[in-house]
């Protein structure tokens, strides 16, 4: 797999490839989602090819504080491939690149599965709850 930035043309193939991982919620226009991410840190909006498919993606941002990832996925094909770990070290790369101290990011609590990898790569519960407020309705 090769890992290289977002581009507009990847977008309907990441969308699908978020859908077919069970990223997607009503209440998140994907199509919005990315927009926005274009607007702020593109270059940390990264996807991986592998012989001219896209396979994987995710998006990352820093806010000069904390280190945040959301919307990695691996095609359910491609993974055990070390393609999660991968996306996962670059965008650490380049945080850290950034001075970052902390990555953080979210998981749905029913999601063992990705919980379970992200325990493989060093990440631990952090005592804290997540709290949200929608400001702008999808």
């Amino acid at each position: 797999m090769q890992l290289r930035p977002f581009q507009e043309s990847d977008t309907e193939s990441v969308i699908a490839l978020w859908e077919l991982c069970g990223l997607t919620r009503p209440w998140n226009d994907p199509h919005l989602d990315i927009q926005r991410k274009l607007t702020v840190q593109r270059e940390l909006f990264v996807v991986g090819v592998e012989d001219g498919d896209l396979v994987a993606s995710a998006m990352a941002g820093y806010d000069g504080h904390r280190g945040w990832v959301n919307y990695l996925a691996v095609h359910p094909g491609s993974r055990g491939r070390g393609y999660g770990r991968a996306l996962m070290e670059e965008l650490e790369r380049m945080l850290a690149d950034r001075g970052c101290p902390k990555l953080n990011l979210q998981v749905r609590a029913d999601n063992e599965q990705a919980i379970a990898f992200y325990r493989a790569l060093g990440y631990v519960p952090d005592a804290a709850v997540a709290l949200g407020k929608r400001l702008i309705a999808d």
